[in-house]
């Protein structure tokens, strides 16, 4: 058991009618559920912020969602709130598969830093905890899906591959926000970094 399935974020603020909904978003939901059943080790991510993450636009005075700010780790787009802890928004998609999972981390708990990756917070140094179980799993290859490829998914794709592991980025089970061609530029990071986008 080498390879595992991360899968990314599947929740209800991120598919349609939700907060910060990912057009399609929930299109990718049976695919993802298929390919579970075809790798031995399942890990799923959720976003999980307080109600004044420093995230949200609300906290700041004056500011819209999608502008960005500098925060002390570096640029940030300011969002609508979004996957708040117990919330509705925040659960999973209801047709999601969540019992093959072997692990859910959560992501996003700490008010003062955002975090796309399902490996570190936006500060770059903050881990999830998501590398040291794949290593004790013995765990080389990582297949990514879910939401959003221009962000949640392409960050974590993106520190898989500096880590070491053999990522691939399966394309037709991810959505993207595409936020002045954010899809574009998350594609061709992931291409220079290594990570198969098939």
């Amino acid at each position: 058991m080498t390879q595992a399935l991360i899968v990314i974020d599947v929740q209800n603020d991120f598919c349609p009618d939700g907060a910060l909904a990912v057009p399609s978003g929930d299109e990718i939901v049976p695919g993802i559920n298929a390919l579970m059943q075809q790798i031995p080790c399942v890990v799923l991510t959720q976003d999980w912020h307080p109600g004044d993450h420093a995230s949200f636009a609300t906290q700041h005075a004056g500011k819209s969602p999608y502008d960005i700010v500098d925060m002390p780790y570096g640029p940030q787009v300011l969002w609508p709130d979004h996957c708040v802890w117990g919330s509705a928004g925040a659960a999973f998609h209801p047709d999601l598969h969540t019992d093959p999972a072997d692990l859910i981390i959560r992501k996003g708990f700490r008010r003062e830093v955002d975090s796309y990756s399902a490996f570190f917070e936006n500060d770059h140094v903050t881990p999830t905890g998501l590398e040291g179980y794949l290593r004790n799993r013995g765990i080389e290859r990582l297949t990514l899906v879910g939401l959003a490829t221009d962000f949640c998914v392409g960050y974590s794709a993106l520190d898989a591959a500096r880590l070491g592991f053999d990522v691939t980025v399966r394309r037709d089970l991810c959505r993207a926000i595409d936020l002045d061609g954010s899809l574009a530029a998350a594609e061709k990071s992931m291409r220079e970094a290594g990570v198969a986008l098939v």
